[in-house]
């Protein structure tokens, strides 16, 4: 409430005054209300916002003043289910209500929620009374899903059993109506009205039961309401039938007659008896005992197991002392009144085969040699056996595996006879197990086990593991090198097996193997004896012998292929250009030659293998980079520009030439080139003229001529001479090369129609100069065995080669090359 403040006296007492007449008129209005009550009724769970009437036509109310009188709804001790709708005055659900929930006590026929509809201004109540009918809305319901019963088979019929009922929140029509059970031929239902009207259903037990034919009976309880639709609910009936000792213990069969063999063990099992009872609990439990009628020797030789019927051996059994036992076993429940069953036992004796057979070796041979002749007896050994009948026949084996078989010699005598070649190093022993078995039921065996060892003979050849051996050695190799072990194998014995290793003789170039290579003849390990020169020797092919001790000596060999594997081991020999002496060759070339001219070629020649041979160049010192260049693969030096005044006059160059081993080897030369003025003719433009020699013999000509021309012929050949001895001309397209340049061939023919090899690369070098032509000397690689001489023609450039070893010449280029 709010505080109000008044100014006067006067003023207190009109608001006091307002206050009385309002509560005078609510309290009026409140009188004349209770005199009428509005009644609705309306089914449960109608959904929100359905509309239950309208308040305004139902009160004769104003529809318009509603608003403005502050019509309100005030639910008396009840949750606002409802709300009135000031603009059409209809009265609505506003939540959804259960009838169940309001009016939770049973006995409530009736379900009501009060109300009251004030408006203002002027005041008015009115009393409005709402009737929630029911509707089916739940079904019947037991207390306990499952209701278990025990009743014993022994039980009347007719005897009743209370049921837990069904409980439905419904009234009237809508709760339950009846109780339905599942079809059984043991049950039925009776159903009972209570004072308060409520069914309820009783079990009646119609027919005996039997536990032994059914120990479970499973029923259903279906309670039914008489809604429409009627709903129903259901229980679980369980009963279980108690046991009554109604049932003697009865065995599998009424009698038995058991074969027992004689000698059994102590404590075997002769039989085990199965006697059951249908009932259950101490009803059932079994307990086995003989009758009077056993007799006590009966008793004394077989136990019998109360407990599980098992009748085992008490004593030895003997087949000749008796030969039938009969008894009599009864079988008591532990019922409280207990019932019994019996059967009868007949156990019948039985002779068994109780006696092994046995063997006995008479005569054996060991150790024997391995060579023995197929057919040849090597034991003698007879059976017996003390049974009679079939447990006294004796069967005699051995494995079938061995190389021997057994014949029978007499009554109970075998033969043992090699059947197939032995060889002893497949086995060298062999254990022979005789079994013997008789023919009693079960069989009796026993078996006797001998060694047969045997003796070697030298009867196999010692056999390498290949055939032929490729050993590769480096060259320069340390003498007393092991090159390999090459050792056979002989699988035979003691002296038969005793290798000795022998290289087979053979000579080469008068040289004996022995003297190249040696064995050692005991292991055959292979030395080599010297050291080995790739460029002299490449490969040798011998063979080696290995021989055993026996007697006769048995023996094998191998074949052994040597080969050379080369080292880089030689120096490059530099054959040109040529320098006569010192390693310094000095050249003269004009100032006027072109690009590209070729100035000088260098050749080196390597005697190692094509890989440890191929040579490449280098410039080690070059006065002028940009003026030379050189070809690290055929030597090729050639300019590179023309020469200039500022280039000096004397260029120096410094080749180097290096193998391709490993490590590498080298040789250098040193070129000094001097530069003149003059163009001289080459020495190649002068080759394209030929020298007539024989024009000196045509006197006639020169007498035409005059002492003129001869003068001047004589001058200019003159100077020729000493321009070729002192320069080095200039190659021409079609004109031979110069002097010191190269003349290089590969995969194609000489002049003088010599065919070089694919693998073979040709040098040649102008040594001097003939009447005939030009001396040439070419080197053939990886032959490297000795030089080739060929004479080239002035005139026709063809060569005409001759064969000959290098003495002087290659004494003399030897020489030039190591000074370089």
């Amino acid at each position: 409430m709010g505080t109000y403040r008044f100014e006067t006296m006067e003023d207190f007492m009109k608001a006091q005054l307002r206050r009385y007449v309002s509560v005078f008129l609510l309290f009026f209005a409140f009188l004349c209300g209770a005199a009428a009550v509005t009644h609705y009724s309306i089914p449960e769970e109608m959904e929100a916002g359905s509309v239950v009437a309208n308040l305004a036509t139902d009160l004769g109310l104003d529809v318009k003043t509603l608003s403005r009188r502050k019509m309100r709804l005030d639910i008396i001790s009840s949750k606002k289910y409802l709300e009135v709708n000031k603009e059409t005055g209809e009265l609505y659900i506003l939540e959804t209500m259960d009838r169940e929930y309001l009016c939770s006590s049973k006995t409530a026929t009736t379900c009501f929620i009060k109300m009251e509809v004030i408006l203002d201004d002027p005041v008015r109540i009115f009393n409005i009374e709402i009737e929630i009918v029911d509707i089916n809305d739940n079904a019947p319901q037991f207390r306990r899903d499952t209701i278990h019963l025990d009743i014993s088979e022994s039980t009347p019929a007719g005897e009743r059993f209370s049921l837990s009922n069904a409980v439905d929140p419904d009234i009237g029509s809508n709760s339950i109506k009846t109780y339905y059970l599942s079809e059984s031929e043991h049950f039925d239902i009776e159903i009972q009205t209570g004072r308060d009207g409520s069914k309820f259903a009783d079990l009646i037990l119609r027919r005996v039961l039997d536990r032994e034919t059914q120990a479970i009976h499973n029923l259903i309880l279906t309670a039914v309401d008489g809604g429409v639709p009627a709903r129903s609910g259901t229980a679980s009936i369980i009963v279980r039938v108690l046991d009554t000792n109604d049932n003697a213990p009865k065995f599998d069969k009424d009698s038995y007659k058991i074969n027992l063999m004689e000698n059994s063990p102590i404590g075997s099992l002769v039989v085990k008896l199965n006697s059951t009872d249908l009932d259950e609990g101490l009803n059932s439990d079994i307990v086995y005992s003989f009758s009077l009628y056993t007799s006590e020797k009966t008793q004394e030789t077989f136990h019998l197991n109360p407990d599980n019927g098992e009748i085992r051996v008490k004593e030895m059994i003997n087949y000749e002392d008796f030969r039938i036992y009969d008894m009599e076993i009864i079988a008591t429940d532990k019922g409280v009144n207990s019932l019994s069953g019996q059967c009868k036992v007949t156990i019948l004796i039985t002779d068994m085969n109780d006696n092994h057979p046995e063997i006995s070796i008479k005569s054996f041979s060991s150790p024997v040699k391995e060579d023995i002749a197929v057919g040849t007896v090597i034991a003698v050994v007879s059976v017996s056996d003390k049974d009679s009948g079939e447990n006294g026949q004796i069967d005699i084996d051995i494995s079938d595996e061995l190389p021997f078989t057994l014949k029978e010699s007499s009554d109970n005598y075998y033969e043992l006879v090699v059947s197939e070649p032995l060889d002893r190093e497949k086995v060298p022993e062999y254990d022979i197990t005789f079994t013997v078995t008789d023919r009693g039921k079960p069989p009796l065996s026993d078996n006797e086990t001998m060694t047969l060892e045997l003796l070697d003979i030298n009867d196999n050849v010692p056999q390498f593991p290949q055939s032929f051996y490729t050993i590769q050695v480096v060259e320069n190799n340390a003498p007393g090198a092991l090159l390999s072990s090459l050792t056979a194998h002989d699988p035979d014995l003691h002296e038969n097996q005793y290798l000795v290793y022998f290289i087979i003789e053979k000579e080469i170039a008068n040289t004996s193997m022995s003297m190249l290579f040696s064995i050692n003849p005991e292991n055959g390990n292979l030395y080599a004896l010297k050291t080995f020169d790739y460029e002299i020797e490449k490969e040798f092919l011998f063979h080696i012998e290995a021989r055993d001790s026996g007697v006769p000596p048995l023996s094998s060999n191998v074949t052994v292929h040597i080969i050379i594997m080369d080292q880089n081991d030689n120096t490059p020999l530099i054959v040109s250009p040529w320098r006569a002496h010192g390693s310094v060759v000095e050249e003269k070339i004009p100032r006027s030659t072109d690009k590209g001219t070729l100035i000088a070629k260098v050749i080196a020649i390597d005697t190692d293998s094509v890989h440890n041979s191929r040579i490449t160049y280098q410039f080690l010192q070059n006065t002028d980079a940009t003026l030379f260049s050189l070809d690290q693969y055929n030597g090729e030096i050639r300019t590179m520009r023309m020469f200039s005044y500022r280039d000096s006059r004397h260029q120096r160059l410094v080749v180097i030439a290096k193998d391709n081993g490993e490590p590498s080897l080298s040789a250098t030369v040193t070129i000094k080139l001097s530069t003149v003025e003059t163009a001289l003719k080459t020495y190649a433009d002068l080759t394209e003229v030929p020298l007539e020699y024989d024009i000196f013999s045509d006197l006639n000509l020169y007498l035409v001529i005059g002492l003129g021309s001869v003068s001047f012929l004589l001058l200019i050949t003159i100077l020729v001479t000493i321009v070729l001895k002192c320069q080095k001309a200039k190659p021409s397209k079609a004109a031979p090369p110069c002097r010191n340049s190269v003349i290089s061939e590969r995969n194609s023919t000489i002049a003088d129609s010599t065919l070089v090899s694919n693998d073979a690369y040709w040098y040649s070098l102008f040594l001097a100069e003939t009447r005939k032509g030009k001396l040439v000397v070419r080197q053939p690689v990886p032959k490297g065995a000795r030089y080739i001489v060929s004479s080239i023609p002035r005139s026709t450039g063809l060569t005409e080669t001759s064969d000959s070893a290098a003495s002087t010449l290659q004494a003399s280029t030897t020489t030039s090359s190591s000074s370089s």
